[in-house]
C-alpha cells in the first residue's frame, strides 16, 4: 500500500513562480520598493517561469503575502508621492533552502517514522562509501 504524504505550500515554505521570481530579485538586490521589483521583473523578462508582463498590483499583493508569511520584512519610507514600503528578504537564499529541506525531512520522518530514518542512514552510508572509493 502507498501512503500519501501531503506537503502544504504554506507549511513547507514553497513558493509560487511569481513569489519565487520576487524573492530571487530581492535576494540579488536587497531593499526594494514594489515599483523597483516591478521594473526589474518586467525588464528581466528572460525568466522561463513568467513569460508575461506582471502587473504592479500583483507584485504588491504577493509581497504583502510574503510579508504575512514572514519571508520578507518591510519598513515604511516617506518619499515622493507619499509613504512607500521597502521590502527585503528575512532569510538568505541558502537559509531558505535549508529551511525547506528541514521541513521536508521532518514531514517524511513524521509520516514514515523509523523507516525514513533507516533509509536516510542507509542512503548516506552509500554516499560516504562511494566518496571513499574515489
Amino acid at each position: 500500500m502507498f501512503r500519501s504524504i501531503r506537503f502544504e505550500k504554506k507549511n513547507l515554505g514553497l513558493l509560487s513562480p511569481l513569489e519565487d521570481n520576487i524573492m530571487e530579485i530581492l535576494w540579488k538586490n536587497g531593499d526594494m520598493r514594489v515599483r523597483d521589483v516591478h521594473k526589474k521583473m518586467n525588464n528581466n523578462n528572460s525568466s522561463d517561469k513568467l513569460k508575461t508582463t506582471v502587473p504592479l498590483t500583483s507584485i504588491a499583493v504577493n509581497l504583502d503575502r510574503l510579508h504575512s508569511r514572514k519571508m520578507v520584512k518591510r519598513k515604511i519610507e516617506t518619499g515622493r508621492g507619499g509613504d512607500h514600503y521597502i521590502y527585503s528578504p528575512l532569510l538568505t537564499e541558502e537559509d531558505f533552502h535549508k529551511s525547506v529541506l528541514d521541513q521536508t525531512v521532518d514531514k517524511l520522518i513524521e509520516t514514515f517514522g523509523s523507516t525514513a530514518v533507516a533509509y536516510f542512514n542507509q542512503r548516506f552510508d552509500k554516499g560516504t562509501a562511494r566518496k571513499a572509493k574515489k
